[in-house]
């Protein structure tokens, strides 16, 4: 009887991590959906992070990400630990810079696992990690005049 993990399927992906990037063009979730396909995943999970109205109880008018150099190395950084702790078949994470509008979508991450379980905490990891780690920071002009960095240091 053959071992379930003999299986084609089972096998470490060539290169799990399909599309990284940090871009100014609007981003699509089909894009991100379609680069983490896999025959072999059981279950896909995906993030879409947007921009909202408001924060703190104020009134957001608006709102431009911008970035260190270093931002799509450490992306990638957190991107490869998410693979090697997880059983990640593909994984994508694209976090937009620039001037956005509420309702943009600011950053999508998604990963495809075996199993839907190990997909949700993979991709939870994934979306956690590039928020702590990765050097993006955000500025909000408020509607009453005030301003303020999130995530600058």
């Amino acid at each position: 009887m053959a071992r379930i993990d003999a299986h084609p399927g089972e096998q470490a992906a060539q290169d799990p991590i399909r599309l990284l990037a940090i871009r100014e063009s609007p981003l699509s979730v089909d894009e991100i959906f379609r680069a983490v396909g896999d025959d072999a995943a059981g279950g896909t999970a995906l993030f879409v992070g947007t921009v909202r109205n408001h924060d703190g109880g104020a009134d957001v008018d608006t709102l431009r990400y911008s970035c260190h150099p270093s931002a799509e190395a450490e992306l990638r950084r957190v991107a490869e630990k998410v693979v090697a702790d997880y059983p990640v078949r593909a994984l994508a994470a694209v976090h937009r810079v620039g001037d956005l509008a509420v309702g943009d979508l600011a950053v999508a991450v998604a990963v495809s696992c075996p199993h839907r379980a190990e997909a949700f905490e993979a991709c939870r990891k994934l979306i956690d990690d590039l928020k702590h780690e990765v050097p993006i920071w955000k500025h909000q002009t408020f509607s009453d005049g005030t301003e303020e960095w999130v995530g600058a240091c």
